[in-house]
């Protein structure tokens, strides 16, 4: 990155970071909570049940992540991101069971989902009945579903049992953050933050998050992001018949 690209980098951060106060009440600082400190788990879950927005490591990039099923979360979390509603956000979740409950995969076997999950891959199915946010993914009746290979995260949403909204932790159009010091700004409308140290090894090519991968249609797929798990997980759909879309 040039210093140019670096100055105008910064000029849109100011410019996005003035516009968000006028959208959202800046509260006091939000606190660090390392994830390797004892109950951190359950405080993160706690945060969540009260509606709040937190910042937590996955086996990729730091995510924002909520509620999925409580609407003002949701309206919370679009609003920190500077995010248009039309853009959809994933869910979180425990188990390849969990990924049946919310989205509709009668069409994929479990060895499938389970070759392909947990890790760096989002899976988009069509969202079942149970998912009933009406602000979660407006104008889509889709939704991507992930089961990160992280500790700290997969102990949350064990706890919270609930799917947790997740996006990365970073204003919209912006790359995405290995570290917490890279969205501090932020912190001001945030309920916590979670500090799992550097991601990733710290490597920038890692910051394309998970591979995205539409499995909503029987039979074929259609990769939406390539993400940094790109050619394992064609090579695992493929080798279950699945044809690509594209």
């Amino acid at each position: 990155m040039n210093i140019f690209q670096k100055l105008n980098l910064i000029r849109n951060s100011l410019v996005r970071s003035k516009s968000l106060q006028t959208i959202m009440k800046i509260d006091k600082m939000a606190p660090i909570i390392s994830c390797f400190e004892d109950l951190s788990c359950g405080k993160a879950a706690e945060f969540m049940t009260k509606g709040q927005v937190i910042a937590v490591p996955t086996d990729t990039i730091y995510g924002l992540a909520c509620s999925a099923n409580c609407p003002e979360a949701i309206k919370k979390l679009y609003a920190i991101k500077g995010r248009d509603s039309a853009k959809p956000v994933a869910i979180c979740v425990t188990y390849v069971s969990d990924v049946r409950k919310w989205g509709e995969a009668d069409h994929l076997p479990d060895d499938l989902l389970n070759n392909l999950l947990p890790g760096p891959v989002t899976v988009v199915l069509e969202k079942t009945k149970l998912l009933d946010n009406p602000f979660l993914n407006p104008t889509t009746t889709k939704i991507g579903i992930r089961i990160p290979h992280h500790n700290f995260v997969n102990r949350v949403t064990k706890i919270f049992d609930k799917p947790v909204a997740l996006t990365s932790a970073n204003f919209s159009n912006e790359p995405s953050t290995l570290s917490i010091k890279e969205f501090e700004h932020l912190f001001g409308h945030l309920g916590a933050v979670f500090d799992g140290g550097v991601l990733s090894q710290g490597l920038d090519q890692n910051r394309t998050g998970s591979t995205v991968i539409d499995l909503s249609q029987a039979g074929a797929y259609k990769i939406i992001r390539r993400g940094i798990s790109y050619d394992r997980v064609v090579k695992i759909v493929e080798s279950y018949g699945l044809k690509s879309t594209v």
